[in-house]
């Protein structure tokens, strides 16, 4: 059975080498990925921070209400109208 794309790949490889540079190339795209992946870890570190910065002030939050200096005597507040 004839199948053109096996004869295709067949004809690339029988080719003459091309003035293609692989070395510089796999540079190329591991350069590229580095910085993806440089990218995305930068913005997972910050997507951390923020919600650490999040859990911090929901669990602080509770001691900053402001607290009154006034004593309040305990009698005056059960006393019964």
């Amino acid at each position: 059975m004839h199948d053109p794309f096996e004869e295709s790949l067949r004809d690339l490889l029988k080719s003459s080498p091309s003035n293609h540079d692989d070395d510089a190339c796999l540079h190329r795209v591991l350069k590229t990925a580095n910085r993806q992946v440089g990218a995305g870890d930068l913005f997972s570190l910050m997507g951390h921070w923020l919600e650490a910065l999040m859990i911090a002030l929901n669990n602080g939050s509770a001691h900053v209400a402001p607290v009154s200096r006034r004593t309040h005597s305990p009698a005056s507040a059960d006393k019964a109208d």
